[in-house]
């Protein structure tokens, strides 16, 4: 099934031919006026020069009105086998449709709402024929339907048409569009976009790749610049400012000779106000009992942190380096 972006913005339709694979562009008079587009002629020309093919508008009263815009076109320097002239449906329209395609030009023609006008343009030899789903939803109507009608119809007959789903509102006209098996489908960015999107899917690729990280990362890599740290001689007032500066919910608590006398925690402060009251912002972290500090080495894996962190059941870990504590590893840092 042919890919085709339906947009007029520049921006988007950049992004869009970054994918690599989009078959063409899709645009409408309407698209260019809400873009505020004035140069139409220019717009298109800068457009042909994008995309693989371009479907533009070719209109007129009669038939020999839209050949004539489609020749004027033409002469600005667009391809004739990379430009698809688009004709709304009626009998003019048909009967412009088998003028162009008498040339060896390529057409849409579209704004289908019935069988019997996609069996016009079929007759007529469209290369497309293009209902509007969405269009024809909004009026409550079967548009699936429809478009389920029209492929049979090129299968029965054997037409050499492509039936463009059209008018895609949502992810699930894509499903539909597949499901029914239309040969082309043009589609808005923001929808294009929505296709490969998938919660579980998400969920798992960063499941892969944390457990990449585990077993690449070393501690000493994952753990931030900051090396929270305070002396034993310092207030338990001055341990919270540092930590509010540090950014961190733990310090770690050094003797005179820098070896590690323990870590001070926020949840351990909230413990110690429960039990000693508010006298406690008096003390020294000296005065203070702490239990033995988890510690890992800076040059493992984190694969190491994080058994150690189902091991002990602790939110951060201090980081040592020849037995010198260098930074403190948060679970958080953990998923980079």
């Amino acid at each position: 099934m042919e890919l085709y972006l339906d947009s007029a913005n520049l921006k988007e339709i950049e992004e869009g031919f970054k994918l690599g694979f989009l078959n063409g562009l899709t645009t409408t008079p309407t698209f260019m006026q809400k873009e505020g587009i004035t140069d139409i002629d220019g717009t298109i020309v800068k457009l042909s020069k994008i995309v693989p093919v371009l479907q533009i508008e070719a209109l007129g009263n009669s038939a020999e009105e839209v050949l004539a815009e489609a020749e004027r076109q033409l002469a600005l320097g667009l391809d004739p086998k990379k430009t698809v002239f688009k004709i709304p449906v009626s009998l003019e329209g048909v009967r412009a449709c088998k003028m162009l395609r008498d040339k060896g030009y390529l057409v849409n023609v579209h704004l289908v709402y019935t069988l019997q006008q996609a069996y016009m343009a079929m007759q007529a030899g469209a290369t497309y024929v293009c209902p509007l789903v969405g269009r024809l939803q909004d009026q409550g109507h079967d548009a699936l339907a429809l478009v389920q009608q029209c492929v049979d119809a090129v299968d029965l007959y054997d037409y050499d048409t492509k039936i463009m789903f059209s008018s895609v509102r949502n992810a699930e006209h894509v499903r539909n569009a597949i499901n029914i098996g239309v040969h082309t489908i043009t589609v808005p960015l923001k929808i294009i976009k929505q296709l490969t999107e998938n919660n579980f899917t998400t969920l798992g690729t960063d499941q892969f790749i944390q457990d990449t990280r585990l077993m690449m990362v070393k501690v000493k890599e994952a753990i931030k610049a900051t090396n929270p740290l305070v002396t034993e001689n310092t207030s338990v007032t001055d341990a919270i400012v540092k930590m509010t500066e540090y950014g961190f919910g733990a310090v770690t608590v050094t003797k005179a000779d820098g070896s590690i006398k323990g870590v001070f925690t926020d949840g351990s402060l909230r413990k110690l106000i429960g039990e000693k009251g508010r006298d406690i912002l008096s003390k020294n972290l000296s005065d203070l009992e702490y239990r033995e500090p988890i510690t890992i080495d800076a040059n493992v894996l984190l694969n190491d942190a994080s058994n150690l962190f189902k091991k002990t059941n602790v939110d951060t870990i201090v980081v040592t380096d020849g037995g010198k504590p260098v930074g403190m590893l948060d679970i958080q840092d953990m998923k980079g």
